[in-house]
Order: C-alpha cells, then sequence, then structure tokens
C-alpha cells in the first residue's frame, strides 16, 4: 500500500467540508495575492483528504507560484499550522553540523521503491531544488527493470498517488542528502494491499543488490501483515525474509515507513474497512528493517526545536506501531526493553524502531508536482511515515559519508545503544501522545502510549545529530 501513513499531500487551503476553512479574498500586497491564487486553485481542485497504499494521503494542490513555497509565517497566519522549509526541518533535528562539514552524502546511493514512478520527476526535483535554493544531485536515475505502463491516471487511478510519493521520497531524501545520488527503481504493478505488487517490489530490490545500485533502501508503503496470512502471503514473507538476510549481509540498510493508520490497519484492498484489533503493516514489521514511526514536530520560525508528540491528526490519520503477529521478537529487542515493554510484547516483535515528523494537522512539508493527474502544477502539501522513511535514508546517506563505510543494519546497534540508556547522544526520545486512530468510521482499535524510551508508538525516538561532528558518535561506534 502506497504511503498509508508513508505519504500524506494535502492542499493546505482546506474545505469547510473536510473539517478545514479555504482562504478568501485578498489585497494588493504580495501575500493578499498569494491568497487569492491559493483559494481559486483550490477551488478548482478536490481538496480533501485522499489515501492511497503508498502511505501517501493527498489533500490536493495549494500554490502554482513558480517563485518558491509559502514560508513559515505565510502558513501559520493562513493556514493555522507552519509549513517546514528543509532548511527549518534541518535544523530541528539537528543536521546542520554534518551538513555544514561537507557531510551531505557524498559518495552514497538511496534506492527508492516505487509502483509507476512520476513522468515528470526530473523537471520537478529541479524546481524543488531552485525554490529551496538546494544543488542538483550527482545523479537521479529512474529505471523500470520490470517493464513499465503508460502514464494514463484514466486506466490506472493510482497512479496519481504513486506520482506524490515518488515525488515526495525523491525530493526529501535530496533534501537531507543534497550530495548523493538517488536511484528509483519503478514496477509496473499498483502494490495495494495483500500481496499485490509486493513480488514485483521485491523483484526491484532484489535489482538493486545484484547490480551494487547503492547500500541505502527506503520503503514507503505496507501491507497490513493480517492480509498476507494467506499461503501466497506466507510465501512472500519469506522471501522478503531471505532478501532482507542478504541485505544485512552486504551491509544495506533498509527502511519502511510503518504507517499512516495508527494501531489500525486496513483489512481490505479497496481500502474502505479496518481490522477491529491492534495491527501492523509489513515490512515495517520485519525484525530485519529498520520501522520509521511518525511523530508532530513543533519547531520555532529559525528551526530551533521545541517539542514533538506521537503523531495523531484526529479524524484522518496517526503514526503507525505496535506489536507483530507475524515475527517473534528479535535479540535485540529482547535484550535492551524493559520488563514492563517485554509483557507488553508477548514474544512478538514491537514497531517501530524510531520516529520522523509525519504530521500534516500540526504541521506539513512542501512537493513540488507538475505530473498529469496532480490537480494542477506547483506546490501541494504533504506528510505521512512516507516523509520520514526516505529523510531517515538521507541521514543514513550522511553517516555513512562521515563514518566512511556503510552503517548497514542499524537495530543492533540501535537497541544496545537505548538499552543502555545512550539514545540520547543521538536522538530525542518522544514521551507523550498516543496512537489510535480516532474519529475515523471503522477504526476502533485501542491505540499505543509514548513512555520513557521504547515504546510501540514512537520506537525510541526521533533523530537529533546536534553534536555531529566534532564529539564521539556512539551509533558509529558500536
Amino acid at each position: 500500500m502506497l504511503g498509508e501513513g508513508d505519504a500524506r499531500a494535502f492542499a493546505i487551503a482546506r474545505l469547510t467540508v473536510g473539517g478545514y476553512i479555504m482562504m478568501s479574498g485578498s489585497n494588493s500586497s504580495a501575500l493578499g495575492a498569494r491568497a487569492a491564487a491559493l483559494a481559486v486553485i483550490c477551488g478548482t481542485l478536490v481538496c480533501g483528504s485522499a489515501w492511497a497504499r503508498p502511505n501517501v494521503v493527498v489533500k490536493g494542490l495549494s500554490s502554482n507560484d513558480a517563485s518558491g513555497p509559502p514560508g513559515y509565517s505565510y502558513c501559520t497566519h493562513n493556514f493555522g499550522e507552519p509549513c517546514y522549509s528543509p532548511q527549518q526541518i534541518r535544523t530541528g533535528y539537528g543536521l546542520n553540523g554534518l551538513i555544514d562539514a561537507g557531510m551531505v552524502g557524498a559518495g552514497q546511493t538511496i534506492i527508492l521503491i516505487e509502483s509507476y514512478g512520476s513522468p515528470t520527476i526530473d523537471a520537478d526535483l529541479k524546481a524543488f531544488d531552485a525554490g529551496y535554493g538546494l544543488p542538483d544531485p550527482p545523479s537521479l536515475k529512474v529505471l523500470a527493470p520490470l517493464g513499465s505502463v503508460p502514464w494514463d491516471p484514466d486506466t490506472y487511478p493510482d497512479q496519481p498517488n504513486w506520482g506524490f510519493e515518488t515525488t515526495l521520497d525523491v525530493e526529501w531524501a535530496h533534501a537531507i542528502a543534497p550530495g548523493a545520488a538517488i536511484v528509483v527503481l519503478t514496477s509496473p504493478v499498483d502494490e495495494t494491499e495483500g500481496v499485490q505488487g509486493l513480488p514485483q517490489f521485491l523483484a526491484l530490490e532484489k535489482y538493486a543488490l545484484d547490480n551494487h545500485l547503492g547500500n541505502i533502501i527506503s520503503q514507503s508503503w505496507s501491507a497490513t501483515e493480517n492480509t498476507l496470512f494467506d499461503t501466497a502471503g506466507r510465501q512472500v514473507i519469506a522471501a522478503y525474509s531471505t532478501f532482507y538476510a542478504r541485505a544485512q549481509a552486504e551491509h544495506v540498510t533498509v527502511l519502511a515507513a510503518a504507517g499512516d493508520t495508527g494501531s489500525s490497519n486496513y483489512s481490505n484492498a479497496s481500502l474502505t474497512k479496518y481490522y477491529p484489533f491492534p495491527t501492523v503493516g509489513f515490512p515495517a514489521s520485519s525484525p530485519l528493517v529498520t520501522a520509521v514511526g511518525g511523530t508532530a514536530l513543533n519547531l520555532e520560525p529559525s528551526g530551533k526545536y521545541l517539542f514533538e508528540t506521537v503523531w495523531n491528526d484526529a479524524g484522518c490519520c496517526a503514526g503507525g506501531g505496535g506489536i507483530s503477529q507475524v515475527f517473534q521478537e528479535p535479540g535485540y529487542q529482547q535484550s535492551s526493553l524493559n520488563k514492563s515493554i517485554q509483557k507488553q510484547l508477548g514474544g512478538m516483535r514491537g514497531v517501530p524502531d524510531v520516529s520522523y515528523n509525519a504530521s500534516v494537522d500540526n504541521d506539513f512539508i512542501w512537493v513540488y508536482v507538475s505530473f498529469p493527474g496532480a490537480g494542477g502544477v506547483g506546490w501541494a502539501g504533504i506528510g505521512g511515515t512516507s516523509e520520514g522513511s526516505p529523510q531517515w535514508a538521507g541521514i543514513i546517506a550522511d553517516l555513512n559519508q562521515y563514518a566512511g563505510k556503510p552503517l548497514g543494519f542499524l537495530n543492533p546497534a540501535l537497541y544496545a545503544l537505548g538499552g543502555a540508556g545512550l539514545f540520547s547522544s543521538f536522538g530525542r526520545d518522544i514521551t507523550a501522545g498516543d496512537n489510535q486512530l480516532r474519529f475515523v468510521p471503522g477504526a476502533v482499535a485501542p491505540g499505543y502510549f509514548a513512555t520513557h524510551g521504547w515504546d510501540p508508538a514512537s520506537g525510541w525516538g526521533t533523530p537529533n545529530l546536534g553534536e555531529l561532528p566534532g564529539q564521539p558518535f556512539t551509533l558509529l561506534d558500536y
């Protein structure tokens, strides 16, 4: 499923039918002119929320201002919430020291796995970079080793959702690791729910390793574990497990978005029904990947960090997390988590491992889109745990360069250091909020609360690398 919690794009000028207020009015000022443009654009689009299994939530286009996206103050004044630039996100998560020192992912390649891709991703990345003053990446390659289908949303109605997902993954992985190369591997099959699309994604990931394309793989999609309980599903899970073990042996970091529906997950391919009990998504639930949950990040206009809570936008979405019903608790969790958490897990794998900003009602980020079916050309607001997986991939690219070697599978070191009380040396513990999906018809599963240390709502927490470079980095030295 494409951005079930992975990506969520939306029109920031909000309609009353969705609980949002659309802006109106203009004056002779530049602000008023832009406001009028936003209102006109949103008036011609469906500006409500839309879901797709790529963990992408699409609310629509908000601005076609070619000079750049609206900034923090404008968004706060007109939309009631801030929008963050790459520079503000970098500041909030303590990445400026690394990036200013030239640790920008040079020599690294980030691999993104998508259905369909986006036919305008090259031009859209250039527009995104121009809007935020970012350099071009060393290279951006889009490969379709399984073949492709024409871009035709009338025939393939999920293509626009994957277009948003692909755009988010490319633009924001690049924002965090501007010196890293990017390879987008596309499948001609729409990954939705259950087995559909998963064998093709696995073939793409095998292709990446067979051809030594890179050491970092980001997966912004998922299928509810419970939809994989049949014979075909268990075969797919087994095949992925074999591949992930290979990736670990080859020092490849594999990340997965934990989902956008909290402890609830879809039970059907049309994404209209939820399981009535807590569930998690695969591949985030695999003990051989690093699962990324969601938070609501609060920053000052300068980007200075204020606080974070578990992502939970009532009536919409929440950060994925919970307890696997497939995978047993891995050794790195058994040896690192306290007795109360062990009791809660009951011998099964807990997710997520870490988290990252994902909110759309507390804050949001922009992507630039122009593909047919996007609703227009310009800047669209977006969020979801699809935001976190590619940005963590960017962080790992920066750290790989800093370390002079690939970090590979993160979880053993992550849990050993977290269990020793050292996560604070490179991250922030999230201790407030829960991930129960509320006021969404059919979603009745109870959620999980954030606590001190690891929890099934936020994992260990979010990155804070402000002491780098110049200080010993325990994750690298483990």
